[in-house]
């Protein structure tokens, strides 16, 4: 449970460094551009006085020269020269349709023409206007685009933002596939050197249940040590099958779960109260009966906890268009909302014995082997919990 917090903790952290340090470069990128718009501004108001002296000055003084160099100087930003008619009287820094030498909108090529008036129309919309006052009542209008330079920095936040997350996602989705390797190596050989362990006791146990038999010792007793036995037997062959890929067998989940609670009817509190409501269909699908069968006694051991030994258990299966459904409710403890995800987690439990191992098998044994789901379809404190399994028909 710890060390699931501690992790939880530092995702949030890493999660929090991550968008404090988007906001930080959105916040510093938007002033950047801030102050180039300011300056490209400042750079067309010089423009529009540098031309406005220009036409004004009728005695060629040595401004002349200065003036023209403002003008020229203006290699980035796209301008456009209007009149009260909006007729265009000069452009540049334009990428024009067809390659042109003139900066004279009356010398150019009626494709271009089409071109510079539908980008005069969209520069109106924006704003980016000066009007230069040449004379009493004669009025030119500089329109103005912003530069490559700052359309460039405007979506470069943008572009970092999608950098950043997809450099989160891929150490994201690298830390969790080495995570789950690692979880898997751990079922095998967890499985595997349990199924070993448990198999010499249990070859022993068999050979000790013949002697009994042999020796008269009362049938009824040796009979129940032999189921026990074969129990012990059947629990090892289902650890095997859990260190390996499990051979599927078409097979009814309608007699697997009646099976179930035949036995565990027996080995649970005489105080819980039982309703398994099977479908009448048979629900045939490809299953490995024995781990589903170990996925329903989990569950079902839970549910008894839950409700402390005493209350209504209900175990439902119906067919759906293309799923199989079981559902197990008890009239238990429930399980807080924030902690219904984490139960299927390995090592939680809110129990002071136990793993925490239980219904994380489950999830592997229905998710992993079958395809399938299981989850808290429903669950409210002092009330009861309802787990769902979901197996597909093929």
């Amino acid at each position: 449970m710890e060390i699931y917090d501690v992790r939880r903790k530092l995702t949030m952290l890493l999660v929090t460094v991550a968008a404090a340090a988007v906001i930080f470069f959105m916040y510093y990128s938007s002033r950047l551009v801030e102050d180039l718009a300011v300056q490209e501004r400042d750079r067309m108001e010089l423009w529009a006085d540098a031309t406005r002296r220009l036409a004004s000055d009728s005695t060629g003084g040595s401004d002349v020269d200065f003036m023209l160099s403002v003008i020229e100087a203006n290699r980035s930003i796209p301008v456009l020269l209007t009149n009260d008619e909006d007729n265009i009287l000069l452009h540049r820094n334009f990428e024009l349709p067809e390659p042109s030498d003139t900066l004279n909108a009356e010398e150019l090529s009626e494709t271009n023409r089409l071109f510079l008036l539908k980008r005069l129309k969209g520069m109106r919309q924006s704003g980016n206007a000066i009007d230069i006052e040449l004379a009493p009542g004669y009025i030119q209008h500089l329109y103005y685009d912003d530069s490559s330079l700052l359309k460039r920095i405007t979506i470069y936040p943008y572009v970092l933002m999608l950098v950043m997350a997809a450099f989160v996602a891929m150490v994201y989705f690298a830390v969790i596939s080495t995570k789950k390797a690692e979880q898997n190596k751990v079922w095998v050989g967890l499985s595997k050197e349990t199924a070993h362990q448990l198999g010499t006791p249990i070859s022993s146990l068999m050979a000790w249940t013949e002697y009994l038999r042999a020796t008269d010792t009362e049938p009824d007793a040796v009979n129940e040590i032999e189921k026990d036995v074969q129990r012990l037997a059947s629990i090892a062959s289902r650890f095997s099958k859990i260190g390996s890929r499990p051979e599927m067998e078409r097979g009814s989940v309608t007699d697997m779960v009646a099976r179930v609670c035949d036995y565990m009817r027996l080995r649970v509190s005489k105080k819980i109260k039982w309703s398994v409501n099977t479908d009448n269909d048979d629900c045939i699908l490809p299953m490995c009966e024995p781990l589903l069968q170990w996925v329903m006694e989990n569950l079902i051991k839970n549910a008894v906890d839950a409700m402390g030994g005493e209350g209504q258990l209900t175990i439902v299966t119906e067919r759906t268009a293309s799923n199989v459904i079981i559902d197990v409710t008890d009239t238990g403890c429930g399980i807080p909302r924030k902690a219904q995800r984490a139960v299927f987690r390995p090592g939680f439990t809110t129990r002071r014995r136990g793993w925490g191992l239980g219904l994380t098998l489950a999830r592997r044994i229905v998710e992993d082997y079958h395809h399938g789901r299981i989850y808290v379809k429903q669950s409210e404190p002092g009330i009861g919990t309802t787990f769902r399994i979901e197996l597909p028909e093929s």
